[in-house]
């Protein structure tokens, strides 16, 4: 129970950095997004309706077509990172400042703060709901693997939105994904690199001296009957 109600919290500081990103960023700087999120502000752009609004009845519909590509627990926390995102979306709309005209730095904090807020919510083991559901669908019918569906999903909505916002802030846009993506892998994988060293020698003694007290790392030792 503790683990859950930590793990809806960290959804919930997620929602908000990720809107913050959106609402104080992109929306203001005309950028633009990947995924359906991508698709809520360009709704947004075409015909003023709240983002808020949009992001929680397009990420629904999409859970609600792909109930059986999620197991229940994803299920929950996914519409309840939905419903998050959503609310955060529409309680900062009107928040919303354009604190930068420098449309470069607008991007890599529009992509900082929202891949910030979604790497939290996926730590938490939420998901960007949507946007998921289609890859995994891409994956199943398409034989693709996650990450390419995901890349050709905010291809496709990128290069949709170069018709709305015009070719130099879709690339803007590419900056701030490119960002968002390098902040999620941050949060969620961290920088603990972990490298593995085979070391074949007839003085184990002498090099598990020297590793485990020089150097203060851990070892694995096999021995094999010659």
């Amino acid at each position: 129970m503790r683990k859950t109600i930590l793990d809806c919290l960290c959804i919930l500081l997620g929602s908000l950095i990720f809107s913050i990103g959106i609402n104080y960023f992109t929306i203001p700087n005309l950028l633009s997004e990947g995924g359906i999120i991508g698709l809520t502000v360009i709704v947004h752009y075409l015909f003023h309706l709240s983002p808020g609004m949009v992001n929680f009845v397009l990420n629904t519909a999409l859970v609600l077509v792909g109930l059986k590509f999620l197991e229940k627990r994803a299920i929950i926390y996914t519409l309840f990172s939905i419903l998050s995102c959503s609310v955060f979306l529409y309680v900062t709309e009107d928040m919303g400042k354009r604190l930068t005209e420098d449309t470069l730095l607008a991007a890599i904090f529009a992509g900082l703060l929202v891949g910030s807020g979604l790497g939290i919510i996926f730590r938490a083991g939420g998901t960007s709901g949507g946007t998921t559901i289609l890859a995994r669908m891409a994956n199943q019918f398409l034989g693709w693997s996650m990450g390419k569906s995901i890349l050709v999903i905010d291809i496709i909505v990128v290069t949709g939105s170069t018709f709305i916002i015009g070719l130099g802030k879709a690339m803007y846009t590419l900056i701030a994904i490119y960002l968002g993506a390098k902040a999620i892998d941050f949060i969620v994988e961290g920088l603990d690199e972990k490298v593995a060293v085979l070391i074949i020698s007839n003085s184990s003694d002498l090099v598990l001296d020297a590793i485990a007290n020089k150097m203060s790392r851990g070892i694995t030792v096999e021995l094999f009957a010659m």
